[in-house]
């Protein structure tokens, strides 16, 4: 098993392949969430605002990925091994969905499923990543709350902004749940990003 990038999701049908860029491959994220999980573990002190303007970046390998991954996610083997399983399911559900499809001849059915089973080995790159930036970003969820973090300041660009509105919906489910948006604002001539959180009331004891 390895990280690479695969591309946008794939889209067939019986004349081809296309690629849905409204979903992109998530290995173009995965990057800047590690640069994230990294820089709030190097910053150590457990504040309630913290400043990420001054991040280190860096290109990671596939390999250096999953490394950091293994150094963030404990439990990355069991989410890894479902991997398979939703490749398998979400062929299965596309070619339910031709075998149905009353509005095709059989040539045209035949080709269509022959596509997807092309497409095999792409789709299960596509969820290996997709598995794996969803591992970084409960990663990034666990530890804003274990900091005690209210407050990330950020630049914008390198794809932190979209690492974090990701975020968002991570933290709405998070245990315990936090209340979460993202807010662009001018300082110095600069537009800067701005996470910020909060538990709900009902549940700050």
């Amino acid at each position: 098993m390895q990280l690479k990038y695969v591309g946008a999701k794939p889209s067939v049908s019986a004349k081809g392949v296309s690629f849905d860029q409204t979903k992109p491959d998530r290995y173009t994220f995965l990057n800047a969430a590690l640069e994230l999980l990294e820089a709030l573990e190097k910053n150590g002190q457990k504040e309630k605002t913290v400043d990420l303007r001054a991040i280190k970046t860096n290109i990671y390998s596939g390999r250096q990925m999953m490394d950091l991954l293994k150094k963030y996610c404990p439990n990355l083997d069991t989410i890894f091994d479902k991997r398979e399983e939703m490749t398998n399911a979400l062929i299965d559900k596309y070619t339910l969905r031709v075998k149905n499809n009353v509005n095709i001849t059989e040539d045209e059915r035949k080709a269509w499923l022959g596509n997807i089973k092309i497409m095999r080995d792409y789709y299960l790159q596509y969820v290996t990543n997709e598995r794996a930036y969803e591992c970084a970003l409960n990663a990034l969820a666990d530890k804003i709350h274990d900091s005690h973090i209210n407050e990330i300041i950020f630049s914008l660009g390198n794809n932190y902004g979209l690492v974090f509105s990701h975020l968002i919906p991570v933290l709405t489910d998070h245990k315990p749940p936090y209340d979460a948006e993202i807010k662009v604002e001018r300082e110095n001539g600069t537009s800067i990003g701005k996470l910020d959180m909060h538990r709900p009331a009902s549940l700050n004891i």
